[in-house]
């Protein structure tokens, strides 16, 4: 503990994936924030020195601000219960399993949890045909930020033309039209709870990484204006979505949304384990709305934190 009996705190932020920029902003912030009652508040950009790291501050907790490889997958998860320093978030095997969105979507398919047919593709093969009739997506199956995200419409004179510095192994999924819908799921100290839906209208038609993080990229409508069917839909396919996956502290649900089905319009694309933390972001957003600050909803995940998540 500090001198002023507040938890020794290690932010971890940065690291090596592709989200990189991402991870920095949500952890500085989330470093301030965890300041303002006094805590001891130590920010670590995560690499090769990591444990050495950690050894020489000896935090009480760790609060994982990593997006994406290394940090979101149960890769740092891993190493903190190795050391036994609680930390944040989900827990090994959740983490593992959320980022793997192959994987997931099998254990929400396996729930009874609607999405829409997908199929592992390598580069090459997505690049030589179709992998399934148009309009679908190929993505990397184990980005998130919307990482690398490509749109084959209807009628495209042919299959996407993918960046070579994509992976090798990619996801084919088929493409939703409608809107984009996402739910946070807290449990941080308390029973799981779903928040709010929010409405995601981005300037491209897609929630791509520029809408997400880029200066008005997209608008976020909170609660969103839907049917209540709708909205109880969404609510209970994340929280669901969340016991299922194993998440803890927080996690968002993201869906797709036809509205001319209906309720059997509405699907699932993913669960986040670590939503973002930055000034456009929508779980702190989300938890706003539910009246709990920027600062709370922080201060909340610590004392939530613990090893064997």
């Amino acid at each position: 503990m500090s001198s002023s009996g507040q938890p020794r705190i290690a932010v971890l932020l940065g690291g090596p994936s592709a989200e990189r920029e991402v991870s920095l902003v949500s952890g500085r912030l989330c470093a301030d924030a965890l300041r303002e009652d006094g805590s001891e508040v130590f920010e670590i950009d995560a690499g090769p020195t990591l444990v050495a790291d950690l050894e020489r501050i000896k935090p009480d907790v760790v609060y994982n601000a990593l997006h994406g490889r290394w940090g979101e997958d149960g890769c740092v998860q891993g190493l903190l219960e190795w050391l036994r320093i609680p930390y944040t978030h989900s827990g090994v095997l959740s983490s593992a399993l959320a980022m793997d969105k192959l994987r997931t979507k099998a254990a929400y398919r396996r729930a009874g949890l609607p999405v829409v047919p997908d199929m592992r593709v390598s580069k090459a093969d997505a690049m030589a045909a179709h992998p399934m009739d148009p309009p679908y997506v190929i993505k990397p199956y184990n980005e998130g930020s919307s990482v690398g995200i490509y749109i084959v419409t209807e009628g495209a004179n042919g299959p996407a033309q993918i960046d070579e510095a994509m992976p090798d192994m990619l996801m084919a999924e088929q493409f939703v039209p409608g809107r984009e819908l996402t739910v946070s799921v807290l449990d941080a100290g308390e029973p799981a709870r779903a928040l709010c839906v929010t409405d995601i209208i981005s300037n491209t038609g897609w929630y791509d990484y520029e809408a997400k993080y880029g200066d008005g990229g997209s608008r976020h409508v909170l609660p969103a204006e839907l049917p209540a069917e709708i909205t109880a839909l969404c609510q209970e396919y994340a929280l669901r979505a969340h016991e299922i996956l194993g998440c803890r502290g927080v996690s968002r649900t993201d869906f797709r949304w036809d509205e001319s089905r209906g309720a059997e319009g509405l699907f699932l694309l993913e669960t986040n384990t670590q939503p973002g933390m930055t000034p456009t972001s929508l779980t702190p957003e989300q938890a706003g709305l539910e009246g709990i600050s920027f600062s709370e909803l922080c201060h909340m995940l610590v004392k939530d934190a613990s090893c064997d998540r």
